[in-house]
């Protein structure tokens, strides 16, 4: 016998629930996905008073200059540092109490005036249950993330917050899917009210993400990225097509300022424009610029956050921006690959 067919044949006979001739994995991956998804669909249509009251907590302990202490085991555990991670991120202030280190000197981090959200999906997990009369020692409010409101862990806790589901995605309904992402969702869904709620903005955000581009973007403003001076393409409202297009060449520009005698804003004059008027006029190099100008061009003002350049940039759908001071004089051109370069996008 063929040693390959020896092997299949051996394998098949060690593991016959192991090998699915002419399995579909897209069809299971579509299957497993539409299982959390309508686990997910329920867990919305159950929301009730429940959640209100869970958010009510939370927002009441950060006003008070509480914390949010989240606690769970297993698969549970991983999802709530993931919750702890997304509450802080947003201003919220949470740590993740470990159950094993906590009677062993991480009650520390407990205080009065906490609030404390405790996950297991059966609400009967013992190391968990265990640590509730120590923290119950301490003036805090407690939120129970479970698939089982009757549960022991339920009875205990201010508020419940059902994440129950049908079934798990795991074929044999054993490995946490459905259920713990149910858990993460409901967690999402806690810190994005409590955002909301608090009026959390871009700009908060942006503290705490100082490093990524949208931090980057919040914090800059428009003064600090603009072109200016020297590598200001400005020409006049005399110039000739050619002698914008010279001065676009020298600063390295996508476009050219064209000022009125008295300095101020008459227009734009980008590659663009030249490339649509190239096609019906060849011979365009010796015309006036202002004939071919978009007048009344999109502009930000230099002490406005870069972020509204950006924003400008992508809902006009253009490449170039032009910047004015207080008197709303040109000083400044704002390039898209300006963002690019200085990883602001």
């Amino acid at each position: 016998m063929p040693i390959a067919v020896f092997v299949i044949l051996t394998t098949c006979q060690i593991f016959p629930s192991a090998v699915r001739w002419g399995m579909d994995f897209l069809a299971r991956a579509r299957s497993v996905i539409e299982i959390e998804t309508d686990g997910l669909r329920q867990m919305s249509a159950r929301l009730d008073a429940s959640f209100t009251a869970a958010v009510e907590i939370m927002q009441s302990t950060l006003d008070q200059r509480g914390k949010i202490i989240v606690v769970g085991i297993g698969k549970s555990g991983n999802i709530g540092h993931k919750i702890a991670a997304t509450l802080n991120s947003t201003g919220a202030t949470a740590v993740v109490l470990n159950s094993q280190n906590a009677l062993h000197g991480d009650l520390g981090i407990v205080s009065d005036g906490d609030a404390v959200i405790l996950l297991s999906y059966s609400g009967e997990t013992s190391e968990l249950l265990d640590l509730l009369p120590f923290i119950k020692r301490f003036e805090v409010r407690m939120i129970a993330m479970t698939g089982k409101p009757s549960s022991t862990l339920s009875q205990h806790c201010d508020v419940t917050l059902d994440t129950s589901v049908d079934r798990e995605a795991c074929p044999l309904n054993l490995a946490p899917t459905s259920s713990s992402t149910a858990m993460l969702v409901m967690g999402d869904a806690l810190a994005m009210v409590l955002l909301e709620a608090r009026g959390f903005t871009e700009e908060d955000f942006a503290k705490f993400h100082p490093g990524g581009s949208l931090g980057r973007a919040l914090l800059t403003k428009v003064s600090d990225i603009m072109r200016s001076d020297a590598a200001l393409p400005i020409v006049s409202e005399a110039a000739t097509v050619i002698d914008a297009l010279h001065m676009m060449n020298q600063t390295r520009s996508g476009a050219a300022i064209i000022l009125t005698p008295e300095g101020r804003l008459a227009g734009i004059f980008t590659h663009g424009d030249f490339a649509r008027s190239f096609q019906k006029d060849p011979m365009l190099g010796q015309r006036p610029v202002v004939e071919l100008m978009t007048r009344n061009p999109i502009s930000v003002d230099a002490d406005s956050l870069a972020v509204e350049a950006v924003k400008m940039i992508g809902h006009n759908r253009i490449d170039d921006v032009v910047v004015l001071d207080a008197d709303g004089k040109p000083i400044g051109l704002i390039d898209t690959q300006d963002f690019a370069r200085l990883k602001i996008i």
